[in-house]
């Protein structure tokens, strides 16, 4: 008997040994959701871009993870989260679904400047894209020639014509609705979200800075069109000729299809507000854009908020 109680002890402080070692080794982590409020998220790629809408959020609160601040309140009346995305496609998807990760999102709202790319549209314009696509997910094609490339293959998903050795193709992405990859390359924003932009009286946008450097054009609120993203800071005249031509772009950056694919993803409504602050190298001297940063910036706050008053 005493034997028998002997070995139940060295067996029960073997299992707690174990168990704790266990604990010790991969610590318990907390629940990922940081709250259940069903909010809107409202992201922009760099400070300028959020610092004023940062300044009108009621109840503020404030919560960091993996060195992004996540800020929660009341915005024009709804339930929000803003966040920076950082620069780039990669920092814009690994931030927005860390977002969907912790947060109960209901919409997802991409605000910021960005380059013009269509020929009638000027700095200052907020531009409000139907689809998103990304222009640099591309094939590096082999040379044949002096400026001639082979891009045949069997790779369907090219989109002709090249800009030199580039060719643009679509991406395979899944989502719950598709679990089997599905060949896409553009993203449509909400079809909902985008009715009520299309209903927005036209709002007051800022033709001069503090500065007093004012604008040749009186900028507007354009609705519609095709928008274009690529981890690449676009300054260079050709390359947003072919922009244009080829995927009929009215703007270019470097987050709002990487958002718009993460939403798709996630089966969760997106549209992104743009204002021009430069022409992506079209221009006709060096390039706008820490020239007229501040008035895109402004401008496109204020449609943002236009739109968050109109929003049921």
């Amino acid at each position: 008997m005493k034997t028998k109680l002997l070995w139940l002890r060295v067996t029960s402080r073997a299992l707690f040994l174990i168990v704790l070692s266990l604990c010790w080794v991969y610590p318990a982590y907390s629940e990922p959701i940081a709250d259940r409020t069903e909010r809107l998220a409202i992201i922009s790629a760099f400070e300028p871009e959020i610092t004023a809408l940062l300044s009108r959020v009621q109840d503020a609160k404030t919560d960091r993870v993996n060195g992004v601040t996540f800020t929660t309140g009341v915005l024009e009346g709804h339930p929000v989260v803003l966040f920076l995305s950082g620069v780039s496609m990669v920092n814009a998807a690994m931030n927005t679904q860390l977002a969907l990760d912790r947060y109960a999102i209901s919409h997802i709202i991409f605000s910021g400047i960005a380059g013009g790319v269509n020929p009638a549209l000027h700095i200052g314009d907020v531009v409000v894209a139907e689809q998103w696509g990304q222009y640099l997910e591309v094939l590096m094609a082999r040379e044949t020639g002096i400026d001639q490339f082979n891009s045949t293959g069997k790779d369907d998903s090219i989109i002709r014509p090249g800009f030199g050795m580039m060719f643009t193709r679509s991406v395979k992405v899944r989502s719950n609705a598709h679990p089997d990859p599905v060949k896409r390359f553009w993203f449509p924003v909400d079809a909902k979200m985008l009715a009520v932009a299309k209903t927005l009286t036209p709002v007051e946008l800022a033709s001069c800075d503090q500065q007093k450097q004012c604008l040749a054009k009186t900028p507007r609120l354009v609705v519609g069109g095709n928008g274009v993203s690529g981890s690449a800071f676009l300054d260079n005249a050709a390359l947003r000729e072919h922009i244009y031509k080829v995927f009929e772009a009215n703007v270019v950056d470097m987050e709002s299809a990487a958002c718009a694919q993460v939403a798709y993803s996630n089966g969760v409504p997106f549209i992104a507000f743009r204002s021009l602050s430069d022409l992506a190298g079209g221009g006709e001297g060096a390039n706008e854009m820490h020239t007229f940063l501040a008035l895109a910036a402004h401008n496109s706050t204020m449609v943002l908020l236009q739109f968050l008053r109109a929003w049921p």
